[in-house]
């Protein structure tokens, strides 16, 4: 017999609403014997059958549901979830490589998985999920195969802090047997090393995928700056469109390491940084390269490639910007991609005007006529919140924004709209305009 957890009269209305979490102070009393990570039934005050979960006393997310009125867990339920979450990417995305199982989204909260070719990455920051990984991960590569894919390889990314809140320890290793841990993806046309091992969170961040597509247009024949570039995601697709100049700066040099590797398997033409880290005047060190034969790229002016650049420097955007600013550069297009600035509510005033200075400094930087592309990905930096921000930003800046397009995560990231977790990516591209 499993132990029930009754909620206390009154509590229980984000799962009423549909939401995946009960919280510690919603409990009125649990009955019977458990151990943390069961399966356990949740009933109203009145007896009312809200579902089943899994149980963990040691966070404050008491308990995750991971079905409702009635369904009991059993091996058939759960390789169904992970089918429905298949067949869903095979409607809505390019499945090469993809986010598979999206946590709560995908009704299996605590768990991600992302599909890098023919490689598995997970992410597991629930015990109770956890403990179903080892099923999850064997229907998974089974229902892949039904489509005739074949995984080589899983690797586990779980080495984020937020598993010390659930009791468990971080961990980060091969559930399968050791292979090559950089793995080479194709997204839109561009190519990438995915580093599953040592690269953020699993390697590579699948949600900006459309919108890295959506800039193209916007860089063709253009100079282009790149924040916060990581592994040059955006800066690869700004060249691959035609700009005419690209720059990506990243704090991280194995980040910008990772980035200028991937500029050379695309064979775009890498210019080394130069000694002020931006002025083309320094460029020094240019490797020559060409354009993959047939691809996108080849009709967006590759046929002058010698006259177009890409190069990546190390720096952090917070003191670059004003220095770009001072030294007279103008961008037709500045994309500002910038880590997560809060990960908790109590943080978000502090986050307010870090996002503020950035989108004023990137701001100054856009020729009049030209463009901003500009995100974040804190789930409690709301849409609202974040339109405010940049409005407040051009305002200091003296800009005129136009809306061009608003955007959020790709789709195989669906935002669940009962779980407002699942909801952080906000991606705005504007036309930017002078005061006159």
């Amino acid at each position: 017999m499993i132990a029930e957890v009754i909620l206390k009269k009154g509590e229980g209305r984000t799962i009423k609403a549909g939401g995946a979490w009960v919280y510690d102070n919603e409990i009125d009393r649990i009955d019977g014997d458990f151990e943390n990570g069961d399966i356990v039934s949740v009933k109203d005050f009145d007896g009312y059958d809200m579902g089943y979960g899994f149980i963990n006393t040691a966070s404050r997310l008491t308990v995750r549901m991971l079905s409702r009125r009635g369904a009991e867990i059993t091996e058939d339920f759960i390789r169904e979830r992970v089918r429905a979450a298949w067949e869903y990417r095979k409607k809505v995305t390019d499945i090469s490589s993809c986010r598979v199982i999206f946590g709560e989204a995908d009704f299996l909260p605590g768990l991600v998985v992302d599909k890098f070719e023919d490689v598995l990455v997970v992410e597991s920051l629930a015990l109770g999920i956890d403990r179903l990984k080892p099923q999850i991960l064997k229907d998974l590569t089974e229902i892949l195969a039904e489509d005739g894919i074949a995984i080589r390889g899983i690797y586990e990314r779980s080495d984020a802090p937020v598993r010390k809140k659930e009791g468990m320890e971080p961990f980060k290793g091969f559930l399968t047997e050791p292979f090559d841990t950089e793995v080479e993806i194709t997204e839109n046309g561009v190519r990438y090393y995915v580093d599953v091992k040592d690269g953020q969170k699993t390697g590579f961040f699948l949600d900006q995928k459309y919108n890295r597509k959506a800039i193209r247009e916007l860089c063709r024949g253009g100079r282009v700056l790149d924040c916060f570039t990581h592994t040059g995601s955006f800066a690869l697709n700004a060249y691959y469109a035609g700009a005419r100049e690209v720059i990506g700066a990243d704090v991280s040099e194995l980040a910008v390491a990772q980035a200028e590797k991937n500029a050379l398997l695309n064979g775009f033409r890498l210019l080394g940084t130069g000694e002020d880290g931006f002025s083309a005047g320094n460029v020094k060190g240019a490797v020559a390269g060409t354009v993959p034969s047939g691809s996108e790229a080849a009709g967006n002016g590759a046929e002058n490639d010698k006259d177009r650049s890409i190069r990546f420097v190390c720096a952090d955007v917070l003191d670059l910007l004003p220095k770009l600013e001072a030294a007279g550069e103008r961008f037709d297009v500045v994309i500002l991609d910038p880590p997560a600035f809060t990960k908790s509510r109590e943080a978000t005033k502090k986050a307010v005007k870090g996002y503020r200075d950035i989108n004023m400094r990137g701001l100054k930087l856009v020729k009049n006529g030209g463009f901003l592309a500009t995100c974040s990905c804190s789930h409690f930096m709301t849409e609202e919140l974040f339109k405010k921000t940049i409005q407040e930003a051009a305002r200091a800046a003296h800009k005129r924004l136009r809306q061009v397009e608003f955007r959020t995560q790709a789709p195989d990231h669906p935002i669940l709209w009962s779980a407002d977790q699942s909801y952080y990516l906000k991606f705005f591209i504007f036309q930017v305009v002078e005061e006159r």
